[in-house]
């Protein structure tokens, strides 16, 4: 997925656990963990929300947009070749 969520860098900055984080959102280790792994498929914006005031940060400090590979460097990743 283009999305990538840096979740474990504000924690870091912040000095902040993944259980107190999820403890002060109000929501589940569990939920947060798929959400910091990138597994989520969606995240609600009152979620969005709660983690940046828990972290003091903005959504894009959080989220960031990286483009697929396409064309010709993605068929020859796909192969392993490096080559189209």
């Amino acid at each position: 997925m283009p999305i990538t969520v840096d979740i474990d860098v504000m924690l870091a900055r912040r000095k902040m656990s993944v259980g107190e984080l999820a403890n002060r959102v109000g929501i589940t280790p569990a939920n947060l963990a798929v959400l910091k792994n990138g597994r989520a498929k969606a995240v609600r914006f009152a979620t969005l929300a709660a983690l940046c005031e828990v972290l003091e940060c903005q959504p894009g400090d959080l989220l960031r947009w990286e483009p697929a590979e396409t064309g010709a460097a993605a068929d020859g990743a796909a192969r392993g070749d490096g080559h189209p």
